[in-house]
């Protein structure tokens, strides 16, 4: 029931956020990473009759991660603001967790070299829900910005959701080579 942001030319968030997150796990098992989807179809997490579907989402999707005793989670995003000029993949992390720092900061720089014109650093949230909520190191990954004519453009052709699945891995395989 949640597109989520709906880009300029009307395409869903939720759409995009599936079709990198496919990829991205197609290419995490290539690479015998074990790897679980909180979601793999349009379907959200949430009972149909749920008055507060978005946090039973929520919810499930941190118990999902605690359950799986996850190393690290990746949540696909794209972001959107009220001025279109404004562009760039962005990762957040929780501000505390030195494990997601790294990792967001790592996956950061790979999406600069996707788009070198991309001057966002990782940053951290105390904030967002998911960061806040589970014990996993976690980052978010706001892919680019549905706001912007041409980002939004890219962000729905399937090579670009290829490339940026691929700089996602490199930072994400990074990061494992790095840490454990």
């Amino acid at each position: 029931d949640d597109p989520g942001k709906i880009g300029t030319a009307g395409t869903l968030e939720k759409e995009i956020n599936l079709a990198i997150a496919k990829r991205l796990e197609a290419l995490l098992k290539q690479s015998d990473v074990a790897v679980v989807m909180t979601r793999t179809d349009n379907n959200g997490l949430y009972d149909e009759n749920a008055s507060g579907k978005k946090v039973q989402d929520m919810k499930r999707r941190v118990s999902m991660m605690e359950e799986a005793k996850a190393d690290l989670a990746v949540s696909i995003h794209q972001n959107s603001y009220s001025e279109e000029y404004v562009k760039g993949g962005q990762v957040f992390y929780y501000g505390t967790s030195e494990v997601s720092k790294d990792l967001a900061e790592t996956i950061q720089k790979q999406l600069k070299q996707l788009d070198p014109e991309n001057k966002r650093e990782a940053k951290a949230n105390t904030s967002y829900y998911l960061l806040k909520k589970t014990s996993r190191p976690i980052v978010i990954v706001e892919c680019g910005f549905l706001s912007n004519a041409a980002e939004a453009d890219k962000l729905s052709d399937p090579l670009y959701e290829e490339r940026l699945a691929f700089r996602i891995f490199m930072g994400i395989v990074q990061h494992i080579r790095d840490t454990y």
